[in-house]
């Protein structure tokens, strides 16, 4: 995966929005993942420096935010790409074709499953089903469900 340091859409790290926002929350019941999920929307990801300034806020340990953080999938580490496509690979997707449809896609994005291209444009993740099995293989591009894709489709739709 391409690292914060290197990475294209990286925005600077903001601590004081981060405690301003922690702050302004605090006072919900088990405020932490609504200020987490707070963050990766504001922020795009949960930068690793965010971590210590929510933890101080809620006085928690960083230990504490951190097994949040990574127990939970949909909490980005690192800034997704422009385009983000999501390939399901449950059993249905994976019994018609996901396999060779992820197979397909990586060579013409030119990006690994479970990775960001360098020039930051395609985020290319796994998802675990996206209760689209009758339209299998499926994928989630941008946000948008699709069906009965093959690699043409997804990446027409992905913007390639």
């Amino acid at each position: 995966m391409s690292t914060r340091a290197n990475h294209p859409l990286q925005k600077d790290f903001n601590g004081h929005a981060v405690r301003e926002l922690a702050t302004r929350m605090k006072q919900m019941d088990g405020p932490l993942l609504p200020i987490l999920h707070a963050v990766n929307e504001q922020f795009g990801y949960v930068d690793e420096r965010a971590l210590p300034v929510i933890a101080d806020v809620l006085n928690l340990t960083r230990a504490e935010v951190q097994g949040v953080v990574s127990f939970y999938h949909d909490f980005r580490r690192t800034p997704a790409g422009r385009h983000v496509v999501k390939i399901c690979r449950a059993e249905a997707c994976q019994a018609m074709g996901a396999e060779r449809l992820i197979g397909d896609m990586e060579t013409a994005l030119g990006v690994k499953l479970g990775e960001t291209r360098a020039d930051g444009q395609i985020t290319f993740e796994p998802v675990y089903c996206l209760g689209n099995c009758a339209l299998s293989p499926a994928a989630l591009i941008d946000g948008q469900l699709h069906g009965r894709l093959n690699a043409a489709a997804a990446l027409a739709l992905a913007g390639k």
